[in-house]
């Protein structure tokens, strides 16, 4: 289907197969996944690793609206999150726990409204949001053009001279509407081939 409306992936596509399922995380985990993305935004894995991990000990184990904000904003500053992390995280709680935010219902919401939904929390951006609805709630045509690694990979796949534009990415990706995750996918995987090399 990708091939049919772009030729430029075949190689890809017969190199690494097809993408992955999509299921989307249970209820339980989706508190869970948004915290800690929180924790991960603007940081290199191993630093954000360690971070987190003190963030789930904690909270005991199980990282919830609830045990967030059991722990405080001095606590989640000790444990090595930013200022602007933690008060982040303890805004998520505050929505969850209040029914600002709904997470129980994201699975029945359109990925506009969810998006709409997720970004309200304080430093939550448009990027969290989609990558919660790409691999948490497993949605099938969320397009992250201002990704860097769905850039690169696009520019990768094109055999472009210059890295493409978030603007030009975003009209791009028009003609793939329905399977857009699985073309970032892609994106991503043209990018790790290309390390590999």
């Amino acid at each position: 289907m990708i091939v049919k409306r772009d030729r430029a992936f075949r190689k890809l596509i017969k190199e690494v197969g097809p993408p992955p399922p999509r299921r989307s995380a249970p209820v339980a985990q989706r508190f869970p996944t948004l915290a800690r993305s929180i924790t991960f935004q603007l940081l290199a894995g191993k630093a954000a690793n360690t971070i987190h991990q003190r963030v789930i000990d904690l909270c005991d184990g199980t990282v919830s609206a609830v045990t967030i904000t059991d722990a405080g904003h001095e606590r989640l500053r000790a444990v090595g999150l930013s200022n602007a992390k933690a008060a982040a995280m303890l805004d998520l709680a505050e929505r969850t726990l209040d029914g600002r935010i709904q997470l129980a219902r994201h699975g029945r919401m359109s990925d506009h409204d969810v998006l709409i939904d997720v970004v309200a929390v304080r430093g939550v951006g448009p990027w969290t949001a989609q990558m919660y609805l790409m691999h948490t709630l497993a949605r099938h045509d969320v397009w992250p053009a201002g990704d860097f690694g769905v850039r690169n990979g696009w520019s990768i796949v094109h055999d472009l001279d210059e890295l493409i534009s978030e603007g030009e990415l975003r009209k791009e990706g028009d003609v793939f509407s329905g399977v857009r995750s699985d073309v970032a996918w892609y994106c991503w995987e043209a990018v790790g081939l290309a390390r590999a090399k």
